[in-house]
C-alpha cells in the first residue's frame, strides 16, 4: 500500500544570512510577518514598505533523512509539491531534481534513496517574467505589471481592488509518497445520467516501477452500490458503473445535493483481498446533466444554463482569491464565505481568471451547498504570448486542473478567459500586436481541445464576455455573455435599464468597507474620503470620483461628514446593483442570469464586494438576499409609467395579491388598488400600473408602494435630492433577547414619518456585531424588528447613533 508522509514541519526561510522558521503551506510574506521582519502590509500604507519582497530571490530548506526515502520497504519514493509559487529550482543533497515555472501545477520528483538538504530556490517573479518577455516579445495588458509572462496568480501583481504583493513560496502541501509496483497517476470520472440511470465511466492511468513492469494489475471501483473491475491494459484501464434510479444533484433552490462516494483501487491481479491495494483514490460525485443553450432567436443568441433539463436564471457572484496570500484560506474560511453567498440567495459562483484554481475544500463546500461553479481558466485582461515556454505550461496546467476538479458536480462549466477577446477588439491591442500571438489560440484551440478530450460532459465557452463568434462584437449584449461596466464608469445606475443582455456575467458598483474594517486597517487615521489611508485602500482608477458622482446624482454630496459619506456610498452601491438585477430578472427568459462583481475581497479596500476584506457584510449583501430571492416584486420605470413585475423563480405557482398605493411624502394615501395574479413556476408576470396610481412626478411629493406579504417594491419618480422628504422621525427601543438567542438585541424602530432606507451599521456597536437586516423603508406608523448579535454597546443611544436614513436635501 502506498504510504504518504506530509512534509509540513521543519522548514526554514533564508533571510539575510539567517534561517527564519517557515510555515508550509505558506509564502515569504507570511513567514516574514510571523517573524516580525515586516509590518502587516494590509495596514495603513505598509504595502509600499514591503514591495522589495517580490523583487528578490528566496530559498526554503529542510532536511530529508535517508530513512525517509530508502528502498527497503518500497521500490519508489516521490517528492510531490502540490503548489510552488512560482519559478523554482529544487535540489536534494546537492542534486538538482527539477525546475518549475507554474504556480498552478503539481510537480513530482523521484527521490528514491536521496537524502540531505532539500532546497527550493525561488527566483523573483519579476525576473522570471522579464526572462520570458525577452523570449516572446512585449504584449499589451491593462496594468503596468508583467503578469501575462508568468503562470502565477495575476492579481498578486495588484488589481483595481487588490494590493501589489508579489508572493513566493510553497503555497500548497508537499509530501513524500512511497510506493511499489504501480500507482494511480490519473483518475477521470466521466459522469452522465441517461433515462434516470447514473453512469460513471472511470478512466484510469497508472505508472509502474521497473520491477512492476510486467505485473498483472486490476482496477476496481464502487459507487452507489455498483461495482466494477477490469484488468489494466498496459498503463490504462476503463471501468463503467451504472447506478439505477440515481438521485440527481441539483443547484440550490431546485432540489437536493446527494453525493455519492466513488472509490477506485489498484491491486495486483488476484490479490484484491490479500496484501491490500497498491493505491487508492476517493472522491464524491453527483449525478446531473448540464448544458448551455446558446440557440439563436429573433433577439440574438441566448446563454441559458440548463441543469437536469431545467432552465435556470443564474443568480451569481464573481469570486476573487479570498486573501492575497491564498495559503491562509482554510477550509473553514471557504465554508464561511460560501455560506455568506448562500445567505444572499446566490446559486452560482464564478471563479475569475486572474486568481487561482481553488483548493478542493472550495469545491467540496459548493458540492454540498448546491452552488454552481463557473471556472475560468487563468487568463485575465491581457494579451498572452502563445510561444514557448508558456504554451507548454498552459496546456499542462489545463490538463492538471481539469483532471483534478472534474469529479465535483458543482463545477458546471469551463471558461477560457476574462475579457481578453473583448480587449483584443476594443482596447487598442490589435494594432499594438501587429500580428503577434495574443491568446486566441488558447481560447479557441488548446483549451476547448483539452476539455473535449478530458471532460466531455461539461460545456466550454471561449471567454467572458463572448458573443460566440467573431461575427458579433465580443461584448454584444444581444449575443452570449456580457460585461456591463459603462454604467459604473460613466453613467447613473438607472442606465442599467437601457438594455436587456442575454447573460450579464459582470457588473457592479463600488462601496467602502465597514467602519470597523476601516478602523482596523487604518489605525489612528482621521477618516475622510481623501485621507491618505483611504486613498491607498482605493485601487480603482478615479474610484473615489466615481463614488462621489454616483452619490451626487441622487443626494447632496456630504462635505466634511465622513459618516454620512460612508452611509450614502454604501447605500448607492446596494441600490445600483439591485436596480440592475431587478430590471434584468424582470426580463427572464430573455436575460438568463446576472453575476455580480464581486462577492468577496482579498484585503481591506473600497471595492465592488458585498462582503468586505474582514468578512463583514455590506448593505449590498442584504440587498442581494432580497433581489435574489425566489420571489420578488419590482416596479420598473417605463415611458407611460411604472410596470409591476412579479417574479417567481420558485418551483410552485405564486398566487400573488399585490397592493398598490400612491402615497404623499407625509404618508397620505392618495389612491389604492390591487393586482391579483397567479404566476407560474419559474416565470415572470409584467403588468402596467393603472394610471390613477402613477405618482405625479411634477409634484416631487408622491411615490408608489407595492406590497405582497413581506415583499415590498418602491417607485420614486424623481431622485432623492429632488423629493420632498420629511425629516426622518422614529422611535427606538432596545431589548436583550433571552432563550436561544440570549445576548442578542431586539431593536425595534417605529416610524413617525416616512423613513427611507433605514440602515443599522452593526459594527458601530462592536467589531464583532452583526445585524440581520439591511436598508428598509418604513411608512408612517410602521415598525421593524432588527436583530443584532455580538454587540458591545447595547444602550438605546448607542443604537440610535448607529442608525442612518435618507434625509431631506
Amino acid at each position: 500500500m502506498k504510504e504518504v508522509v506530509q512534509l509540513a514541519e521543519g522548514w526554514s526561510l533564508g533571510y539575510d544570512g539567517s534561517a527564519l522558521p517557515a510555515q508550509v503551506p505558506g509564502c515569504v510574506h507570511t513567514d516574514l510577518l510571523a517573524a516580525g521582519e515586516i509590518e502587516d502590509p494590509f495596514l495603513g500604507l505598509n504595502e509600499h514598505e514591503v514591495a522589495w519582497v517580490g523583487r528578490r530571490a528566496w530559498t526554503y530548506s529542510r532536511h530529508i533523512h535517508s530513512a525517509d526515502t530508502a528502498a527497503d520497504r518500497h521500490e519508489r519514493t516521490d517528492l510531490v509539491f502540490e503548489g510552488l509559487d512560482t519559478a523554482a529550482v529544487i535540489t536534494l543533497g546537492g542534486r538538482e531534481l527539477g525546475r518549475t515555472r507554474n504556480m498552478h501545477r503539481t510537480y513530482r520528483f523521484d527521490v528514491t534513496g536521496g537524502h540531505g538538504g532539500l532546497h527550493v530556490e525561488f527566483a523573483s517573479a519579476y525576473d522570471e517574467a522579464d526572462a520570458v518577455r525577452a523570449l516572446t516579445g512585449e504584449r499589451p495588458n491593462v496594468y503596468p505589471e508583467p503578469f501575462q509572462y508568468i503562470r502565477k496568480m495575476a492579481s498578486s501583481f495588484g488589481w483595481d481592488w487588490g494590493p501589489t504583493l508579489v508572493t513566493a513560496g510553497i503555497w500548497r502541501p508537499v509530501r513524500l509518497e512511497r510506493w511499489s509496483t504501480a500507482r494511480l497517476t490519473e483518475v477521470r470520472p466521466v459522469v452522465t445520467v441517461v433515462d434516470g440511470t447514473g453512469r460513471v465511466e472511470v478512466r484510469v492511468d497508472i505508472e509502474r516501477t521497473e520491477q512492476g513492469a510486467g505485473r498483472a494489475l486490476e482496477i476496481h471501483a464502487t459507487v452507489g452500490g455498483a461495482r466494477a473491475g477490469a484488468a489494466v491494459d498496459g498503463d490504462r484501464a476503463v471501468l463503467v458503473l451504472e447506478v439505477p434510479d440515481a438521485d440527481l444533484w441539483w443547484p440550490r433552490g431546485y432540489g437536493e445535493q446527494p453525493l455519492y462516494g466513488l472509490d477506485v483501487t489498484l491491486v495486483a491481479a488476484g490479490d484484491e483481498a490479500g496484501s491490500g491495494p497498491l493505491d487508492s483514490w476517493h472522491r464524491r460525485i453527483g449525478f446531473r446533466t448540464v448544458e448551455i443553450d446558446r440557440s439563436a432567436d429573433e433577439l440574438g443568441t441566448g446563454f441559458t444554463l440548463v441543469v437536469n433539463g431545467e432552465r435556470i436564471f443564474a443568480r451569481g457572484v464573481n469570486w476573487i482569491p479570498d486573501d492575497v496570500f491564498p495559503s491562509r484560506v482554510t477550509p473553514e474560511r471557504y465554508r464561511a464565505r460560501l455560506t455568506q453567498a448562500v445567505d444572499a440567495n446566490v446559486d452560482l459562483v464564478r471563479i475569475w481568471g486572474g486568481g487561482i484554481y481553488e483548493d478542493h475544500a472550495f469545491y467540496d463546500a459548493c458540492d454540498e451547498l448546491g452552488l454552481m461553479v463557473w471556472q475560468d481558466f487563468l487568463f485575465a485582461c491581457a494579451a498572452y504570448p502563445e510561444e514557448q515556454p508558456l504554451r507548454g505550461e498552459i496546456e499542462a496546467e489545463a490538463r492538471d486542473n481539469v483532471i483534478r476538479l472534474m469529479a465535483h458536480p458543482s463545477l458546471i462549466m469551463w471558461n477560457g478567459n476574462n475579457e481578453n477577446l473583448w480587449g483584443f477588439r476594443d482596447w487598442d491591442w490589435e494594432p499594438a500586436l501587429d500580428g503577434d500571438s495574443w491568446g486566441e489560440g488558447y481560447y479557441l484551440g488548446v483549451l476547448p481541445r483539452v476539455v473535449a478530450e478530458l471532460d466531455p460532459t461539461r460545456p466550454y465557452t471561449a471567454g467572458s464576455p463572448w458573443s460566440g463568434t467573431w461575427d458579433h462584437h465580443p461584448n454584444d449584449p444581444a449575443h452570449g455573455t456580457h460585461h456591463s461596466w459603462e454604467v459604473w464608469n460613466r453613467q447613473d445606475y438607472a442606465e442599467y435599464r437601457a438594455s436587456v443582455p442575454r447573460f450579464v456575467a459582470e457588473f457592479g458598483w463600488q462601496g467602502p468597507p465597514a467602519l470597523a474594517t476601516l478602523r482596523r486597517a487604518l489605525p489612528g487615521e482621521e477618516l475622510a474620503p481623501d485621507s491618505p489611508g483611504m486613498l491607498h485602500h482605493q485601487k480603482a482608477e478615479d474610484g473615489n470620483g466615481k463614488l462621489d458622482r454616483g452619490v451626487a446624482r441622487h443626494f447632496p454630496l456630504p462635505e466634511g461628514d465622513f459618516d454620512r459619506w460612508h452611509y450614502l456610498t454604501q447605500l448607492v452601491q446596494a441600490r445600483a446593483v439591485a436596480a440592475g438585477i431587478e430590471h434584468w430578472r424582470s426580463h427572464w427568459p430573455v436575460c438568463a442570469g446576472t453575476v455580480v462583481w464581486q462577492l468577496n475581497d482579498c484585503w481591506p479596500v473600497s471595492s465592488w464586494a458585498a462582503v468586505d476584506g474582514d468578512g463583514r457584510l455590506k448593505p449590498l449583501h442584504h440587498e442581494l438576499r432580497r433581489v435574489y430571492a425566489d420571489r420578488l416584486l419590482t416596479l420598473q420605470p417605463d415611458t407611460d409609467g411604472p410596470t409591476l413585475a412579479v417574479i417567481n423563480q420558485a418551483a410552485e405557482p405564486w398566487a400573488a395579491s399585490v397592493t398598490l398605493r400612491r402615497i404623499r411624502a407625509d404618508g397620505t394615501v392618495l389612491a389604492e388598488g390591487a393586482v391579483e395574479v397567479t404566476v407560474a413556476a419559474r416565470t415572470v408576470h409584467r403588468t402596467a400600473v393603472p394610471p390613477e396610481l402613477v405618482p405625479d412626478a411634477s409634484s416631487a411629493k408622491e411615490f408608489l408602494v407595492a406590497d405582497e406579504g413581506a415583499l415590498r417594491a418602491l417607485h420614486f419618480p424623481v431622485t432623492d435630492k429632488d423629493f420632498a422628504y420629511p425629516a426622518p422621525d422614529y422611535d427606538v427601543t432596545v431589548a436583550t433577547v433571552t432563550g436561544a438567542d440570549a445576548g442578542s438585541l431586539d431593536v425595534v424602530v417605529t416610524a413617525r414619518t416616512l423613513v427611507r432606507d433605514l440602515l443599522l451599521q452593526p459594527d458601530r456597536l462592536g467589531p464583532a456585531a452583526s445585524c440581520d437586516t439591511g436598508p428598509r423603508t418604513l411608512l408612517p406608523g410602521e415598525r421593524i424588528h432588527l436583530k443584532v448579535r455580538g454587540a458591545d454597546e447595547t444602550g438605546a443611544n448607542s443604537v440610535r447613533a448607529a442608525l442612518f436614513s435618507v434625509e431631506p436635501a
